[in-house]
């Protein structure tokens, strides 16, 4: 991929998103039970520029916001880490909540064969009220300069104008040289395979990388990894998942990169997890952490994807950024809450292979 100087360009990356905020009871609790909730903030792109912020790079934030002190909750959660957040869509709050909204979503972390669950209290938000011409993309991708821009699916599912906004967003990213990256991000609560098909078969022409899962690929561009039950415990074969990214690069002959993670859930908190990546024609076999203890798996694919973007964008080789992906999310899985608390220390550590053994 050519990807733009960091010289000529004010942001590294960019993500264009939702973020919410999480209410979890503590450790492995059932809401239904819970003296008290704990408060995260997260969302799939907006994680991913979180992330990148942590690891040293300059990263920006575009989703809706308002102004009550929910809206604060995650402003100031994205300040923290230096995330500009200057091209957010701010919006009045109007003291109820009818409008123009901070999405909440309530998380029970899982335990043993209960497996996590999400719950959505999304409607009405301020970033799904967003309308196409409420950013100036030119001046942020061509003015300021922007060298990646990740998106992806739960943005674009979030409603009409949504799906209209990411589509503006991508073609003026496109158009002046950045490099675009979508996570297929499927979740079956905001919207059906058919809608996700059509909406996002014609953004992929403006598209260099593409991540997802093997049901990210079946329920939102159609390509099935054959032979693939994706609920059966157990380790998980990466010979269907490659024919499967040949068929789509086939089909999609401007897309540069192709991610995908690969888990086998075989309890709440331990997976087999691993990912291979496609670059320039050729396969690229991540580790494969076996058995791999995880405290809150909320947010590990957004993880890996943070972990080979941020390779790619520091100039790493392919095998390099794969190793990274995975590292990241297998560290971001060891830590409670959707954004990485993990330093470029630790990761360089795992990725190139080191233990966890203690360090005084």
């Amino acid at each position: 991929m050519k990807i733009r100087d960091p010289k000529e360009t004010k942001y590294d990356l960019v993500a264009l998103g939702e973020s919410m905020i999480r209410l979890s009871p503590p450790q492995h609790g059932r809401i239904e039970f819970a003296p008290l909730l704990e408060v995260w903030v997260g969302g799939g792109e907006y994680n991913v520029a979180y992330a990148l912020s942590r690891l040293g790079l300059r990263t920006g934030w575009v989703g809706g916001l308002n102004s009550s002190p929910m809206g604060a909750i995650i402003r100031n959660h994205a300040r923290a880490v230096g995330m500009d957040v200057s091209y957010v869509v701010e919006r009045k709050y109007d003291g109820v909540g009818a409008k123009d909204r901070v999405g909440l979503n309530f998380t029970e972390v899982g335990v043993a064969k209960r497996g996590s669950v999400t719950l959505y209290d999304r409607g009405h938000t301020a970033t799904a009220g967003m309308k196409p011409g409420d950013v100036n993309w030119n001046k942020l991708f061509k003015e300021d300069g922007v060298r990646w821009l990740h998106t992806g699916g739960i943005f674009s599912a979030l409603s009409e104008t949504t799906r209209q906004v990411v589509a503006e967003a991508v073609k003026a990213a496109h158009e002046a040289g950045t490099i675009v990256s979508y996570d297929l991000n499927f979740r079956s609560k905001l919207w059906s395979s058919k809608d996700a098909i059509a909406t996002t078969k014609p953004l992929v022409p403006y598209i260099d990388v593409l991540i997802g899962n093997e049901e990210d690929f079946e329920q939102v561009l159609g390509y099935r990894a054959e032979g693939v039950d994706v609920h059966k415990a157990g380790a998980l074969d990466v010979g269907p998942f490659k024919k499967m990214v040949e068929r789509v690069v086939k089909d999609f002959p401007n897309i540069k990169v192709v991610g995908t993670t690969l888990r086998g859930v075989k309890t709440a908190t331990i997976n087999d997890w691993s990912a291979i990546m496609w670059a320039d024609g050729a396969f690229y076999d991540g580790p494969m952490f076996e058995n791999l203890e995880i405290e809150d798996r909320v947010g590990g694919g957004d993880g890996f994807a943070s972990g080979f973007s941020y390779g790619f964008l520091t100039g790493k080789s392919p095998q390099e950024c794969v190793n990274l992906g995975v590292a990241h999310g297998a560290l971001l899985m060891s830590t409670m809450g959707d954004t990485s608390q993990i330093t470029l220390d630790e990761l360089s550590h795992v990725a190139k292979g080191g233990s966890a053994r203690i360090k005084r």
